[in-house]
């Protein structure tokens, strides 16, 4: 089962939050579900180049907020904060709902999945090797502190005749290991001789580790499961 699920959705509920967060009756649902879709649409087609792994949106009676996730903060807010009440005001009109934008940045983009597809795709785009590129992405996500990081590419690569897929990996990754954090990323490159699917995968530790508390060697000691006493043979 672990090798057929996206990571993150295997998660949700347990370990990591829902990306939408709101609540609605079945006749609203549909349309408040399409709305979420053209929210993230119109911000990664508008903002794709400042690094936007993740848009969550809640919702209350009167207001959306969006929280954008995005490795590059100040290309989005702009000047003064022109830029971000542009966005507000396009996605207004969008949705003719009252919007309010939240910024978050990402403090480590290296190890994420989805920023990591991205540019690997970005790259494969200006036509360099895919064998060197996924070799230098996982490199660098392995000096960036990742556990383990794996790539997989599929389509026409290298201009080949016939599609292939081709993956690589270093560290590890726990497939079914619920308390691993495991970033999932997806990017699409659009080559001249066809798409090439860029899938990413990044272990970025342990959700149950005391951030600043116990050393690694401790939290490895407390993960273990007691022995069973040994019992008294008898003579």
């Amino acid at each position: 089962m672990g090798q057929k699920i996206r990571p993150t959705g295997f998660r949700v509920g347990i370990m990591e939050d829902w990306r939408s967060r709101w609540y609605a009756n079945k006749h609203e649902f549909s349309d408040l579900l399409v709305e979420d879709f053209k929210i993230r649409q119109f911000i990664k087609k508008k903002y794709g180049f400042s690094g936007i792994p993740k848009i969550e949106i809640e919702r209350t009676r009167d207001a959306v907020m969006v929280l954008l996730h995005t490795a590059r903060p100040g290309v989005i807010i702009g000047r003064k904060g022109a830029e971000v009440e542009k966005l507000q005001e396009e996605l207004q009109k969008l949705t003719g709902r009252r919007i309010e934008i939240k910024i978050v940045e990402v403090t480590r983009p290296e190890i994420d999945a989805q920023l990591i597809s991205e540019d690997i795709a970005e790259q494969l785009q200006k036509r360099s090797s895919f064998r060197r590129t996924m070799k230098r992405a996982l490199e660098q996500t392995m000096d960036g502190g990742a556990r383990g990081v794996k790539v997989q590419l599929s389509g026409r690569l290298g201009g080949a005749e016939m599609s292939r897929t081709e993956s690589a990996a270093l560290g590890s990754i726990p497939l079914s290991t619920l308390r691993a954090k495991i970033d999932y990323g997806f990017a699409e490159a659009k080559t001249a001789q066809g798409h090439i699917g860029v899938k990413v995968w990044v272990n970025q530790g342990d959700y149950l580790k005391i951030e600043g508390g116990a050393s690694d060697a401790h939290d490895a000691q407390a993960s273990q499961v007691p022995k069973k006493p040994k019992r008294p043979r008898k003579r």
